[in-house]
This record gives structure tokens, sequence and C-alpha cells, in this order.
């Protein structure tokens, strides 16, 4: 149906803004309903500071235990490699029919002497009764030397096991500790018998610790 006219009944047209080019180009038609621009918000100093102020403390709580831990890991892991190492050499003593010696080393060639054991140590076979290995050592052993504080007791400084399977002298306990806190501290002690056995460490070892550190 036709109005009078010859125009069709609708909505009325909004105006328009025209906004003219400074350039002297055709006027750019604007509407007037685009919606209002949004403000970035940006990250302030004061903010910045704040945020890294909030990870200091953290990383400040978070440090004395993390150290801890990884000191008694590193203790454990000693103790492990110790034990491990006096099986073998009993075992190479029983299955060579010679002495085997087990030895604070220095070099990886030669026994050292001494109550240290931090530097490394080794074992080899002994055939010839001297406190040395006869030829290159069977094993060798280091990298705790900065990090842990190792002790034998009682002047002993090397086990050596016989072909029965015993270890000569007396008992011998190595004292393993961690600089610092000497609470953590372990011990592998062997017997006459030639048994090996890891353990905590006791009250008086504890306190030889400490005196060590």
């Amino acid at each position: 149906m036709r109005m009078a006219g010859g125009r069709l009944p609708g909505r009325k047209r909004r105006p328009s803004m025209q906004v003219h080019d400074p350039a002297g180009s055709d006027a750019v038609s604007t509407s007037r309903n685009a919606g209002p621009l949004r403000r970035q918000r940006g990250v302030t100093l004061i903010e910045q500071i704040m945020v890294f102020a909030i990870i200091t403390v953290l990383l400040g709580i978070a440090t004395p235990p993390l150290r801890q831990l990884l000191g008694r890991n590193a203790l454990r892991v000693a103790q492990t490699d110790f034990i491990a190492a006096l099986h073998h050499a009993r075992e190479a003593a029983v299955m060579s029919g010679k002495r085997t010696l087990f030895c604070p080393s220095r070099d990886g060639s030669r026994c050292s002497g001494g109550a240290q054991w931090e530097s490394g140590w080794l074992l080899g076979r002994d055939g010839d009764g001297d406190d040395q290995p006869d030829d290159r050592p069977l094993h060798v052993g280091s990298g705790y030397d900065g990090k842990l504080i190792i002790r034998s007791s009682n002047g002993r400084q090397q086990v050596r096991f016989r072909p029965d399977g015993s270890a000569g002298g007396s008992n011998i306990t190595l004292l393993f500790c961690q600089p610092s806190n000497a609470k953590d501290a372990l011990t592998v002690a062997v017997s006459i018998a030639g048994r090996v056995r890891g353990a905590p460490a006791n009250a008086a070892q504890i306190a030889s610790c400490a005196q060590l550190n």
C-alpha cells in the first residue's frame, strides 16, 4: 500500500554527523550510537614493588627448609654410597681370596691415610698387605668435599676385609655430618665380623659433628 507522495511507511532515519576530512576528502559518516571508549589500565610502579616484596618474603620463608631438605638428601646419598662400596669390598675379598681395602683417597689411586673421607675413597685388592691397592683400584668415589664432613672413628684409617668376609682390627664407624646442621648426622658401622650397618647418629655422635662444624 503506497502512501501519498509514493513513499513507503517505515522508521525515521536517524541523522548522522558529517566529519569533514581536513585534507578535503569526502565526508566520513559517524554513527551517534557508537559505544564509549574503554580505558586501558596498566600496572603502576607501586604495584610492581609490592609484588616483588611479596615474592622476596615467600622466598625467605621457603629457602631454609629447602636447604635443610637438600642437606639431608646429600647425607643419605653419601651413606648409601659408602654402604654399597663396603658390601662390594667384602664380596671382592671373598670371591678373590685376597684381602681387600676400603680407604680414604685424595687422588683416586692410593690410600691417603688419616680419618678424613670427604675428599673421596677407593677400594682395591691388597695381596701383599702393604695397605695400598696392588694395581688399579676396583672402584673409586668422590664428590663430598665442600658439602659434607665424613670422619672415621678411633683413628681407623681404612677397612680391611679378609677372604672369610671379616674385617680385621676393631669395629669402625664412619660419621657423616652436614655443615652447620649436626642434628641430621648419619653413620655407617662395620663390625669385626664384617657386617655393615647404616643408622642415624646418636647424641654423642651429633655432639662430635657439632664440634667439627
